[in-house]
């Protein structure tokens, strides 16, 4: 069961990096002061179907879990200064990944979670599964 939902955040560089290493390891998308992306997050749960209801998990739940765990504390935020996480956490989409990922485990039913795909753009695409 897969569910996909967008989100708007504005991120900044890293404050453990001169100006010219930011630039050299962000590119274009480094900016001291943030800039904006439309994160597409797909959530995949994965589990036994249940014989009465006949999913692994109720669609409904799981927006519901999304909205917690994903557009409460991202959407339309600066990450950098408004998401006491990524005080010390690169704002990477790596990283925003970990963070949904670890949010929604403490709101999915255990061993349910299987995968978080974070599209930053329609080229760069990160998929998180916990730590294996």
């Amino acid at each position: 069961l897969e569910w996909t939902l967008t989100c708007h955040v504005c991120l900044s560089h890293s404050k453990s990096l001169s100006a010219e290493e930011n630039l050299k390891l962000f590119g274009k998308c480094n900016n001291p002061n943030g800039h904006g992306h439309n994160y597409k997050v797909t959530v995949t749960v994965r589990g036994e179907i249940d014989p009465v209801s006949g999913m692994v998990m109720n669609l409904t739940d799981l927006k519901e879990y999304m909205q917690e765990a994903i557009m409460e504390p991202l959407d339309h935020k600066n990450l950098d200064k408004d998401v006491p996480y990524f005080a010390e956490v690169v704002s990477t989409t790596e990283n925003v990944a970990v963070f949904i990922w670890e949010n929604l485990q403490r709101l999915l039913p255990p061993g349910i979670l299987y995968k978080v795909k974070v599209h930053e753009t329609d080229q760069n695409v990160v998929v998180y599964k916990g730590e294996e």
